[in-house]
């Protein structure tokens, strides 16, 4: 640990009055009783130092061995457990705002069926933590196109948002209120002519290795939040930089931990915190990081164990011919638990009758269960694994309780 990092103290955010009128995508609309508002100024971050209290050092370093241990318990089964993890991520921090579906909606929604708005968004938010933790582990560093790269996979398929996916917002928003006033809002933050500078400088700072891994990851997140860079999609993005910042310092090569799950439990708390961290108090945010990491990560290995063990408890039960299409697809329901008609016959190496006779042994089993409930273009998901997800997150909660 650098012995430079001795501050106990944060700057506070500035304040700067706008003159208020907030153009909009339905044009120009105006509060006849607001005429200006006080928006926040992030301070800018790339060369601050900060210690937390003692005792909340002690819970981060608590955190990352447990996070550490988590991460090492699916090596070897780094790709079907990654995309396990980041999809229990996605969900959770989904969740947060309020975009909710069900394991089963979700599946779907994986599969490509778009009937259901807030699944869809949650395979968006998946595919976008997938992206950024991806990019930033290649790179090695973070770059403001990694972070817009990342909100466009999130943001492009929305119906309202789209035209405004991976851009830095040119207009004025706000975190409560009413849709075209920030009058009562909780947060407005800065004007969008600061958003780029402030931008840059977070990247800076993100790609500091002299700063406490979860204290660098807390910060990151918190400053994100302050500068709400986008028009949408901030809270999913702000929160998959957290996993992205794990994943270059190395604390995670193999899996994500979702502990969106924990803040998901203490909602209310996680925003109280941020508020502080706007003060000048960053302990608060911290100290609920570390809390939720440890216990997203011990209640991972569970689910871990459960998974790895799967394709094995299976082949135990049915006991496949060597090199039939049942043996293959049990691994393949492993690597990948949501699948069409299409993708089980080119993954069960072999004709269509057969992959069928291999797909209603498992169904009769009970490991897979089909997802569409039509007669074509039917899609099939492994039920231990959709029950896990939801069962994942009601433990992490549980534990934060």
């Amino acid at each position: 640990m650098n012995a430079a990092i001795t501050n106990t103290v944060w700057p506070p955010h500035g304040v700067e009055t706008l003159p208020w009128r907030q153009q909009v995508r339905g044009g120009t609309r105006e509060d006849r009783v607001l005429s200006s508002v006080d928006a926040t100024i992030p301070p800018l971050i790339e060369t601050l130092d900060y210690m937390p209290p003692l005792a909340v050092l002690l819970q981060t370093e608590k955190a990352l061995l447990a996070v550490a241990q988590a991460d090492t318990d699916a090596e070897g089964h780094s790709a079907a457990l990654s995309r396990f993890m980041v999809r229990s991520e996605s969900v959770a921090s989904s969740k947060i705002e309020r975009i909710s579906a069900s394991a089963l909606d979700y599946a779907q929604a994986v599969a490509g069926n778009r009937g259901n708005a807030s699944a869809m968004s949650m395979v968006a938010a998946s595919a976008a933590l997938h992206e950024l933790i991806t990019t930033v582990e290649q790179h090695g560093h973070f770059e403001l196109e990694h972070i817009t790269s990342a909100h466009r996979a999130l943001m492009a398929d929305d119906p309202a948002e789209g035209s405004y996916a991976g851009r830095l917002r040119d207009m004025q928003n706000w975190i409560g209120g009413s849709d075209y006033s920030p009058r009562d809002a909780l947060h407005v933050p800065p004007a969008p002519a600061r958003v780029a500078e402030l931008m840059t400088d977070l990247v800076a700072y993100l790609n500091r290795d002299d700063v406490p891994v979860m204290v660098q990851a807390a910060i990151g997140h918190a400053q994100f939040e302050s500068i709400h860079a986008f028009t949408d999609g901030n809270g999913r993005i702000g929160r998959a930089l957290v996993s992205a910042v794990l994943r270059r310092r190395g604390v995670t090569r193999n899996a994500v931990v979702p502990l969106a799950s924990g803040l998901l439990a203490r909602r209310d708390d996680y925003f109280a915190s941020l508020g502080a961290y706007r003060r000048g108090d960053p302990a608060l945010l911290i100290g609920l990081f570390a809390h939720s990491a440890r216990a997203a990560a011990d209640c991972s290995r569970g689910t871990i164990a459960r998974l790895k063990a799967m394709p094995d408890a299976w082949a135990a039960e049915l006991r496949p011919r060597a090199g039939s299409a049942a043996a293959a697809l049990i691994q393949a329901f492993y690597d990948h638990p949501v699948m069409s008609a299409a993708e089980i016959e080119a993954r069960s190496g072999s004709v269509a009758s057969q992959a069928y006779r291999a797909i209603d042994q498992l169904t009769r089993a009970g490991y897979i269960q089909e997802i569409t409930g039509r007669k074509r273009n039917r899609v099939w998901a492994a039920s231990e694994a959709l029950a896990e997800l939801d069962d994942l997150d009601r433990r992490i909660q549980a534990a934060m309780e």
